[in-house]
């Protein structure tokens, strides 16, 4: 079932991805990119920014660093000064293995900046602007706005990390469970206002962040796979947009086990 108005044809929209410098990000905004899709790419590495862009004409690039919040608010008005935004996908975050015998305040902390935090600096830049492209004039409208083109789409990448606890992953999947939560509100609080909302949530795919794992990943897929189940979840006009669906549904499968069946099936299968 379509919860969100599906998108098939890029031709002529303009989507800002937040973090597409590599892994998810930049094949996500390459493969928009060759649909016809004028692409803006953000990220703090301004060099990989500027060699995406040479690979993709037309594209522009915005450096940002999502952790300073007038950098996001700058970087949202220069996008919205070109006109409408179509959609909005932030995919920038910050991974490092993490257990409990070993906290790292710090870093836990920059794993909240990066992948929750980051995310409502820029929730709070674009909503302004999309919800003056949707401007409702009377509750009819509010209510045809889902069967029509939304005025815009945010997209949120999470992980498969957030959908329960998981060893290694004391500082990461907390702030992925939070923005598996934020998206879930988001879609109850916009839904009649013109503006979709999905959330991606991604098993092992090959990034620089996962390059770090020194454990065997089951089901580990490329970028570029991550990006065509991201553009056809778009296109079955899904919510939740999970893959590859034979390690996430296996996930998914975790989730509705009794704490007191999961902890001991977690620690059999990772030898935690």
């Amino acid at each position: 079932m379509a919860l969100n108005p599906p998108v098939r044809d890029w031709h002529g929209k303009s989507v800002w991805l937040v973090g597409a410098s590599s892994g998810i990000g930049r094949a996500t905004a390459s493969a928009l990119h060759a649909r016809g899709a004028r692409v803006w790419v953000s990220a703090r590495n301004a060099a990989a920014l500027e060699r995406f862009v040479a690979d993709h004409p037309g594209a522009v690039a915005v450096p940002l660093d999502t952790t300073d919040g007038a950098a996001v608010a700058a970087a949202a008005q220069q996008v919205f000064a070109h006109g409408p935004l179509d959609h909005v996908v932030y995919c920038a975050g910050h991974y490092a293995a993490m257990r409990a015998t070993a906290l790292d305040l710090d870093d836990m902390l920059r794993h909240v900046q990066v992948n929750y935090t980051g995310a409502l600096r820029v929730l709070d830049a674009v909503l302004p602007h999309l919800l003056t492209q949707a401007h409702p004039s009377s509750a009819a409208n509010r209510v045809a706005t889902h069967a029509r083109a939304p005025a815009g789409h945010i997209s949120l990448v999470a992980s498969v990390a957030g959908f329960r606890g998981l060893p290694n992953s004391l500082a990461y999947g907390p702030t992925k469970a939070a923005l598996i939560n934020l998206a879930e509100t988001l879609y109850l609080d916009l839904r009649d206002s013109g503006i979709a909302v999905s959330l991606i949530n991604p098993g092992f795919v090959e990034t620089p962040l996962t390059a770090q794992n020194q454990f065997e990943m089951p089901a580990l897929i490329r970028p570029e796979q991550a990006a065509t189940e991201i553009l056809r979840g778009w296109e079955r006009g899904a919510f939740e947009i999970h893959f590859p669906r034979r390690f996430t549904g296996l996930m998914k499968l975790l989730q509705l086990l009794p704490c007191w069946l999961y902890f001991p099936v977690v620690r059999r299968f990772t030898g935690a």
